[in-house]
């Protein structure tokens, strides 16, 4: 799988910023972000269970901005 990268937080210190990548997966359209990962245990709680290998985390809305201006694009 091959990832292209859409963008990253510009408010972020150098090697420390969210950054959001989409993918060229044939089956269906998916991105992979880089975050903070969440750790509040009132923020865990309140989204329930996360299945193994998976985890939640937390980006600026600056970062998804880029997914808004890439959506169109192709992979």
């Amino acid at each position: 799988m091959e990832i292209r990268f859409l963008g990253k937080d510009p408010d972020s210190a150098e090697g420390d910023s969210p950054t959001l990548w989409a993918t060229d997966r044939m089956d269906r359209r998916t991105y992979i972000a880089q975050g903070w990962v969440v750790t509040d245990p009132q923020v865990l709680a309140s989204v329930g269970p996360i299945p193994n290998g998976e985890t939640i985390i937390e980006i600026p809305e600056d970062v998804l901005r880029f997914y808004q201006r890439n959506q169109g694009a192709d992979h």
